[in-house]
Formats: structure tokens, C-alpha cells, sequence
């Protein structure tokens, strides 16, 4: 039986949401630059990046996708919460892909300032979004046929 179409999923945080918008453009870019049509590219936007592994998790458990990406920004602030959350969110989207089965791409720019957010979330050298998009394709061509 020749194989589905790839489908991928995007999960984009709107706290941050300048930065969000940019990774999520470049992860999609990415993609389509490899011959996925938008129609193939499910979007779903959460209010931040703490809600992004519960997203994830519910995506790549749908049966739909060969796997997620997962975009946001978390900048620190004056108390170390950044630090408690950015590792909460890395582990969440861990989980979700050992859950799942299902391979989930970190996007998520951690950052000491809004400036260096910036600087990983442009052009083609440094860009988290197509980074996460690229592994996510990696990874969905190991997991092919699974």
C-alpha cells in the first residue's frame, strides 16, 4: 500500500506573538520549499508557550500527522521564572513525542533579551522555525511507514 501524503502540524504560542509569527512562517516555508501544500499543514495557535506540549500532544495523537513543529518564545524577565517554564516546555514536547509516537520539533526560542529572540527567529542561517521544521522532516522520513 503506497504510503499517505506527509501532513504536518504547527503549534504556534501568541504570547511573544511577533516572534511566534516569524517562526511559524519560516517552519512553513520550509516545508513548502519541500513540496508540502499549505493543505497539508495543519496551524493551531495557543495563548503561550506553556500550552504548547498539551497541543502537541493532542496532534500528534489525531492519527493525521508524520509529525509536529512547535514554535514560541519564551524571553526572561527579571526573576528566573523563564528558566522553570522554558524547561517545562522543552520536557512537555519531549513527553508528547514519547507519548505519541509521533515525532514533535522544538522552535521555541529561549532568550536573555528581545533582540537575540529576534536575531534566532530571521533569515536562513539562524532561524529556529525552519531548524524545527527541518528536523521534524528528518525525523518524519525515519519514521516513515512505522
Amino acid at each position: 500500500m503506497p504510503d499517505a501524503p506527509l501532513r504536518f502540524g504547527i503549534i504556534a504560542g501568541r504570547f511573544n506573538r511577533e516572534i511566534s509569527e516569524r517562526l511559524a512562517v519560516g517552519a512553513r516555508a520550509f516545508l513548502r520549499e519541500r513540496g508540502i501544500p499549505a493543505s497539508r499543514i495543519r496551524e493551531v495557535w495557543v495563548p503561550g508557550a506553556f500550552e504548547l506540549p498539551v497541543a502537541a500532544l493532542k496532534l500528534a495523537r489525531s492519527g493525521q500527522l508524520r509529525a509536529v513543529i512547535a514554535v514560541g518564545c519564551i524571553l526572561r524577565g527579571e526573576t528566573p521564572q523563564y528558566r522553570h517554564l522554558a524547561d517545562a516546555v522543552m520536557h512537555g514536547l519531549m513527553t508528547a513525542s514519547l507519548l505519541s509516537g509521533v515525532p514533535v520539533a522544538s522552535g521555541v526560542v529561549v532568550a536573555s533579551s528581545w533582540k537575540q529572540a529576534v536575531a534566532r527567529s530571521r533569515g536562513k542561517r539562524l532561524h529556529r522555525g525552519r531548524e524545527a521544521a527541518q528536523a521534524a522532516w528528518t525525523m518524519a522520513g525515519l519514521f516513515k511507514g512505522k
